[in-house]
């Protein structure tokens, strides 16, 4: 199905004794469709929603990883396991000219499950298909011939023309309308428009009446100092500026008299001499200035600059002859879209923390660390069930894999936390369901031989699940009973995490609580002792417990003294309130030897210092 005209929306009208055909069937899923994609793309666009990484397997064959997207149609492509692939024997293959390609995903309909037909009124119609499964496709294309998307042009930016020749376009860049005590970025663009090798000079004051600079002052000095960038490539600086408070509505920027000059290899270059950007001055909060201005998009407006019907994974570079390839290179960066997806903005804001410094006025919503939580019985403050993870994962087995051998997965994170969590994982497969017309999905846990009547296609593998206590994360592992032509094994993982000890108890409110070491870091010298001190945060002193994360990472005492091992490193040391393991927090300690001259001051070794390796074993 290749629909591209969504609405108007038409459903059935139902009446009392209304015939209905197949036509009127056909309406009644077109308008489920059609309205859930036209939502689709109105609120998510079109990307990437999660997974479909590309790797290389080897210099002839690639990896998909499973994962969903949304094409420009609003149509969810669902790539249920991770696929490898022969770049060969990847349709479009054969049709390529150049060496830079593009490894793309589209939606694609099959009929499945035939039956036989009741309705004899046709002759040659004895069967019909009785689902219509959705499913995908790959494919490749030059990427010189992929279409390029139009988009409309937004009034929200205005800019300038700072210098325009045959080798570098110098443009300014910023918002149209500013908010009156609001900051804004101006961004200086520089885009090389030809293939030869100039470098660009260029030097300017920009004079910005209504705005101040960050040392207070109404000028941006702009210098861009011997550039060389490749055809087509571009750059940008940014320059920081806040509104003044003025009654002005509008205001200019405007290059400061005889301050531009340009060159490029050391020629001068006649740069605009009336250089003027006209800025609005509103007193509108910027969000709501943004959302104006996205929402004004009318949509004859929106389905002109509608995405196509396909989603670009990855550019492949390839290195070819006149009888075979090698895949060089897989670029995914700036290639791959990605969905904002809602669900994901917890993780989202966690990550964010990493790049926002406290005080820049982002806040987020959630500070929690957990993944999971578990479920509450609130009528008498004691847990209910235990807490729950699932998720796929992928056991690489390689070329020429066979019985005996025994292969793992990387380590992965469940989301439960650390401690005693139990792991067990399930073959996971997909087979024809003859009693219901249509596909079912399995899993099996334990000893795959017990259903070997049933299904054929399972993997016969022994399988085993290290978990990492300390590290809330876990090892799957699988040896091979068979010979098998596989290159990737795929199973179901399931985490289960039981309350425990004072998880057993009576709900407490920990609010605000919290404990800090006195000294969250500290560098000492091996064999070296530290006392750790712990502050306590909105809460009275309580007894609290010191413990080191990993094994050979010294010693510490039930008081917090920590005792530093022989070997250098960096060690964890976890401290928690004895009573509320919740409240807890970190402490590192840098291990380091010291220095020969310095060991023997202190007496621990006699060192001939003509000798300086005297003093010490290999």
């Amino acid at each position: 199905m290749n629909n591209t005209q969504l609405y108007p929306f038409e459903r059935n009208r139902y009446y009392p004794k209304k015939r209905m055909s197949s036509g009127d069937f056909l309406a009644e899923q077109a308008y489920h469709n059609n309205k859930r994609r036209f939502l689709n793309g109105l609120m998510y666009g079109s990307g990437v929603v999660c997974g479909l990484s590309v790797f290389s397997l080897d210099d002839l064959s690639i990896l998909i990883e499973s994962g969903v997207a949304i094409d420009g149609m609003g149509r969810e492509i669902v790539v249920d396991s991770s696929d490898v692939k022969k770049l060969s024997a990847v349709e479009g293959f054969d049709a390529l000219k150049t060496n830079l390609v593009s490894l793309c995903l589209r939606y694609k309909e099959e009929d499945v499950h035939k039956v036989y037909a009741i309705d004899q009124s046709d002759p040659n119609a004895e069967f019909q298909y009785n689902r219509i499964r959705e499913g995908h496709e790959f494919f490749l294309l030059d990427r010189d011939d992929v279409p390029e998307i139009f988009e409309m042009e937004s009034e929200f930016l205005t800019r300038g023309t700072l210098l325009a020749d045959e080798h570098y376009l110098v443009e300014l860049v910023m918002p149209a309308i500013v908010s009156r005590g609001r900051a804004v970025k101006a961004q200086l663009v520089i885009t090389k428009q030809s293939d030869e090798d100039v470098r660009l000079t260029y030097h300017g004051v920009l004079q910005i009446p209504a705005f101040t600079a960050s040392d207070g002052r109404n000028e941006i000095p702009i210098d861009i100092d011997n550039l060389s960038l490749a055809a087509n490539e571009s750059i940008s600086y940014d320059y920081w500026m806040t509104v003044q408070k003025t009654p002005v509505s509008e205001t200019n920027l405007i290059l400061k008299t005889g301050s531009a000059s340009a060159y490029e290899n050391e020629r001068a270059v006649a740069s605009p001499g009336n250089f003027t950007v006209k800025i609005l001055l509103s007193d509108t909060k910027p969000r709501e200035l943004v959302t104006r201005e996205i929402g004004k998009m009318n949509l004859e407006m929106k389905n002109i600059g509608a995405q196509g019907d396909f989603i670009r994974l990855a550019d492949l570079r390839l290195v070819r002859t006149d009888s075979a390839y090698i895949i060089e290179e897989i670029i995914e960066s700036n290639v791959k879209h990605y969905l904002a997806a809602p669900a994901q903005e917890m993780e989202r804001e966690d990550y964010l923390e990493y790049f926002i410094r406290e005080g820049e006025g982002y806040s987020p919503a959630i500070t929690s660390s957990r993944s999971y939580e578990p479920v509450e019985d609130h009528s008498d403050g004691r847990m209910q069930g235990p807490e729950v993870a699932t998720g796929i994962l992928e056991i690489p087995l390689g070329e020429n894999a066979r019985k005996g051998d025994t292969f793992y997965s990387g380590e992965i994170m469940h989301g439960l936390g650390k401690g005693n969590v139990y792991v067990e994982i399930g073959y996971e497969f997909i087979k024809d369901d003859e009693q219901i017309a249509a596909s079912a999905k399995s899993t099996i846990y334990g000893n795959p031989d017990i259903f070997a009547n049933e299904q054929r296609t399972v993997v016969d593998a022994d399988t085993a699940v290290r978990v990492l206590n300390d590290k809330g994360s876990f090892i799957a592992g699988a040896r091979l009973r068979k010979n098998v032509d596989y290159l990737v094994l795929t199973y179901r993982w399931v985490a289960i995490r039981f309350p425990a000890g004072n998880d057993l108890g009576l709900r407490d409110d920990y609010t605000g609580k919290s404990i800090s070491p006195e000294t969250p870091t500290i560098k000492m010298g091996t064999k070296e002792n530290h006392y750790f001190g712990v502050r306590f945060n909105h809460m009275d002193p309580v007894s609290i417990t010191y413990e080191l994360t990993e094994s050979g990472s010294g010693e510490i005492t039930s008081d917090g003294i920590y005792t530093a091992p022989a070997k250098p490193g960096v060690y964890e040391i976890r401290i928690y309130c004895t009573d509320m393991p919740v409240v807890c927090t970190y402490a590192y300690a840098i291990v380091e030897k010291k220095g020969l001259e310095e060991i023997e001051e202190q007496g621990d070794v006699k060192v001939d210092m003509r000798n300086p390796l005297s003093g010490f074993v290999r």
